[in-house]
């Protein structure tokens, strides 16, 4: 067996991918019992750069091509291998999928100041939406939605559901000021404001989000209560009677997490609620980040643990008073958008669907 090959056995517990090598016979990895996939590699060095950097060389080899999945998709086999090593009966098998000692070390250097956030904020946000809008509903809600009837609801109506959970979180009321940090295309704010009657402040480092959101607000004649600005949440001075952040504590980086609560403890009235909803990961933190995600999609990002999360929010004085896991209710996300997008040929929809599915921990339910 090749080297790759006795890679990929080792991390399989159930199941079985035969491995199609240029240049050599067909060779099949695992035991057996559960889902068996095909994967070709369209040139030799694709194992090569596996093996140097797993992490990396498997999401940009699938960006490139140049691994091909013959006979599923990329969903179906992260969910066969990650599935295979979940954290919850040890994992430890995972760590054959090593992230790079030289890319922990320079990301040790660098931290989310207000010139790389703005960078880092555009490599990914300023995009041509036709991208975006392959896979996120109307409304442009880029989180996780939240699904009560998953094998009957569609997109536009789970994510509905997660602005009415969170709004009902927020405990609103009428005259209320709420600053949205990182408020997207703005579909939040406006939410926010057309259930609750509150002004909203959202504030984005995306030049092409905040024209959109400000379209958006114009187009509905409440510009004079929901309002965008192109600003860095730490160079705010007001104070608001509520803060909510959906989807950007990801890329504020785990240096600033003393920094990010402080300002929003400093931002928030005594009486204020902070809600604040993000990707996060199980154990404990991490100690680098994916490197393909890292490059290619999020770069400065951090996936938090909890315990990371609450700590930081203790050290500025906050009281945790509700965290909930929407793991599944991410896995459902996953399973219904990416399988489609998993198939089309563009590079730039491969990149995305790699790094999704990593993001989204995609791995059998517990028991399942």
């Amino acid at each position: 067996m090749s080297l790759i090959g006795k890679m990929v056995d080792k991390l399989l517990t159930k199941g079985s991918i035969t491995l199609k090598l240029p240049g050599k016979k067909p060779e099949t990895c695992g035991p057996g019992g559960g889902k068996h996939l095909t994967v070709r590699f369209t040139d030799r060095k694709v194992a090569f750069d596996l093996l140097k950097n797993p992490r990396l060389g498997f999401g940009e080899s699938y960006m490139d091509g140049r691994l091909i999945i013959e006979d599923g998709t990329i969903l179906d086999l992260m969910r066969l291998i990650v599935g295979a090593n979940p954290w919850e009966r040890g994992g430890e098998d995972r760590r054959t999928f090593g992230k790079g000692k030289i890319r922990k070390l320079v990301r040790s250097l660098k931290s989310n100041n207000l010139k790389r956030a703005r960078k880092n904020v555009a490599h990914h946000y300023d995009l041509n939406d036709e991208l975006y809008e392959l896979f996120l509903d109307q409304d442009k809600q880029y989180s996780c939605a939240y699904w009560t009837d998953p094998d009957h609801e569609t997109l536009e109506q789970a994510q509905l559901d997660k602005k009415a959970h969170i709004a009902a979180k927020l405990a609103l009321g009428p005259g209320q000021r709420v600053l949205d940090i990182g408020c997207g295309w703005g579909g939040m704010a406006l939410y926010l404001h057309k259930v609750a009657g509150v002004d909203v402040l959202g504030v984005t480092l995306s030049e092409h989000q905040l024209k959109i959101a400000r379209e958006r607000a114009a187009a509905a004649g409440v510009s004079d209560h929901v309002k965008f600005e192109l600003k860095d949440y730490r160079l705010l001075d007001e104070k608001f009677d509520r803060i909510v952040s959906v989807g950007m504590f990801e890329h504020v980086g785990a240096q600033h997490y003393d920094e990010f609560f402080a300002k929003c403890r400093d931002l928030l009235k005594p009486d204020g609620v902070m809600l604040l909803h993000t990707i996060g990961k199980l154990g404990e933190a991490c100690r680098s980040p994916d490197p393909f995600t890292d490059k290619w999609i999020f770069p400065g990002y951090h996936l938090p643990s909890v315990s990371e999360v609450t700590a930081a929010s203790e050290r500025a004085r906050l009281i945790a008073s509700d965290v909930e896991n929407l793991r599944l209710h991410m896995l459902t996300r996953c399973s219904t958008g990416w399988r489609g997008l998993s198939r089309r040929a563009s590079r730039s929809l491969r990149c995305t669907t790699s790094a999704s599915c990593a993001c989204g921990n995609i791995i059998s339910p517990a028991g399942s």
